[in-house]
């Protein structure tokens, strides 16, 4: 069973670096936090691969517009 891992990632609004908590017990997911800077929601997608026994983190905005 993973243990809870801490990260520091930037906010790709503001470019504040904030400490983000993963809890991987529940596997791949998506969720959202808040800067503390800036205040703006930061969508974080967290994909567990088992295969490498690694935890990929992708950060966004969560604002680009497709046409």
């Amino acid at each position: 069973m993973r243990q809870p891992t801490e990260k520091r990632v930037s906010c790709p609004h503001c470019g504040h670096s904030i400490s983000i908590s993963l809890d991987t017990s529940n596997g791949s997911q998506d969720f959202y936090e808040d800067c503390l800077a800036c205040c703006h929601t930061i969508h974080l997608g967290m994909v567990i691969n088992e295969e490498f026994d690694r935890v990929e983190l992708s950060i966004d905005a969560d604002d680009e517009q497709i046409f």
